[in-house]
């Protein structure tokens, strides 16, 4: 029978956990946070996502090893939520950078490499068409925006679940069956759920009575939801998705930002699912800060004709940084010689790797728990089974288990993911750290199973 854990040793555990971080972190702890500067010392608000007391800093990076401001070294399983895929400053990153430094850093003209890194873009993710964007939260933006522009239409449609970063309008929920804004849309400049319709991943029939008025202008998805939990496409699901946009005329964006880790041209690509529009972000560059979106000829043609009616000189919204020089270099470096064939299989094999000891350490305990993975990322579930939606996967979450866990992970030696269990899988991963990780696992677990 599957075993039950009590409420109070997760408690317990997680508390001893957090005293035990803060033990062994003196300059963590007399690093004020309350000064004044950062908000309760943080650059960015979501540095205080993580579950330990106080936020780790990190004194170095290299590959997937962090140090931090204590001198403790971690095996880093989260690599920046898919900013560093590919390990902490590759190596042909760091080369194209340094040599970008002295030729200019924007000048909001294309660099001379430019051409090389858009027929790259398009050779690699099969549309014709590419622009910049300095993040995919912005690309996502600019891409919803054509669609709007070029199909005459209002809305959009997303899945319960989903996550496409700042772009406002997919920033939604379902709730009792009604579509509302997320609760962490702050100080939302419209109500989101007035333009964009929700509805369940893996529920066809939900998509094809949202789009049948053919009012929706865009389709935007991952291929498979991961913000909310790994939430796995069921077989067929997508081709139907790109069926349903085909009979209404609506476009299909995939955004590939946390995907793009299943493998070189993404998940969408390896189930052969073409996009009309195409977003990827964060890793595309080894680190510096870039995105890009593509498109198909037939947006395109409907973008020139929306610009030909523009004055001269004012071609829409953008934003100034996007595509200069050193995320040109960066993004090139890294899809040419860093994103290979190689360096996903080695990435894939790791991500097996913890899979396979944290499938023998459920199996040991007798947990009631599953791990669901998509390529190179992976994922800890409280249920037996791979929730189909993100309803089902909001069922399972057990934030004082996941503290529990995180930062006893963390006193042990491996960094996850602030939300949820996700495990991201570097090239250089190295060979023995699946087994250390397991170790770290089943030496919690031993705690939490306690009587």
């Amino acid at each position: 029978m599957p075993r039950t854990l009590d409420p109070a040793r997760i408690r317990a555990v997680a508390a001893e956990e957090r005293a035990a971080f803060l033990a062994a972190r003196p300059n963590h702890v007399a690093a004020p946070t309350d000064a004044p500067g950062f908000w309760r010392g943080a650059p960015l608000h979501w540095m205080l996502d993580w579950p330990t007391p106080v936020p780790l800093r990190i004194a170095a990076a290299h590959g997937v090893d962090l140090t931090d401001a204590d001198g403790h070294r971690i095996t880093d399983l989260c690599l920046g939520d898919t900013g560093a895929m590919f390990g902490h400053g590759p190596e042909p990153v760091a080369r194209a950078v340094t040599a970008a430094l002295g030729r200019g850093l924007t000048t909001m003209l294309p660099a001379q490499e430019a051409g090389a890194l858009g027929a790259l873009l398009a050779q690699r993710f099969g549309l014709p068409f590419w622009q910049m964007a300095l993040t995919a939260s912005d690309a996502n933006r600019f891409a919803l925006r054509v669609a709007r522009a070029v199909t005459g239409r209002p809305h959009t449609l997303v899945f319960d679940g989903c996550y496409h970063g700042a772009a406002d309008e997919t920033t939604v929920m379902l709730d009792g069956g009604a579509v509302r804004p997320k609760p962490s849309l702050w100080g939302p400049a419209f109500d989101p759920s007035e333009r964009t319709r929700c509805v369940a991943f893996n529920d066809i029939a939900a998509v094809r009575a949202a789009l049948a008025d053919r009012s929706v202008a865009c389709l935007i998805t991952e291929p498979a939801l991961t913000n909310c939990g790994i939430v796995a496409p069921e077989p067929g699901f997508l081709a139907a998705v790109r069926a349903a946009c085909d009979e209404t005329g609506t476009l299909l964006l995939i955004d590939e930002t946390h995907t793009i880790s299943s493998g070189p041209a993404g998940e969408a690509a390896a189930q052969g699912i073409a996009a009309d529009l195409f977003v990827v972000g964060k890793a595309i560059a080894g680190g510096v800060p870039c995105a890009a979106w593509g498109f198909t000829a037939e947006v395109a043609a409907g973008l020139d004709r929306v610009r030909a009616l523009l004055p001269g000189g004012h071609s829409g919204v953008g934003t100034t940084l996007s595509g200069a020089p050193l995320a040109i270099a960066a993004a090139f470096a890294c899809l040419s010689e860093v994103a290979t064939p190689e360096a996903y299989g080695r990435m894939i094999a790791g991500a097996m790797a913890l899979e396979r000891d944290l499938n023998a350490a459920i199996t040991e305990f007798e947990l009631p728990w599953c791990v669901v993975r998509l390529g190179a990322r992976l994922e800890l579930v409280f249920a037996p089974t791979p929730p189909r939606d993100a309803a089902q996967m909001r069922a399972t979450f057990q934030p004082e288990l996941e503290a529990a866990l995180h930062v006893g992970l963390l006193n042990r030696g491996f960094l996850v993911t602030p939300f949820h269990n996700m495990l991201l899988a570097a090239p250089d991963l190295p060979q023995d750290a699946p087994r250390r990780y397991g170790e770290a696992v089943r030496d919690i677990l031993v705690r939490l199973t306690q009587e």
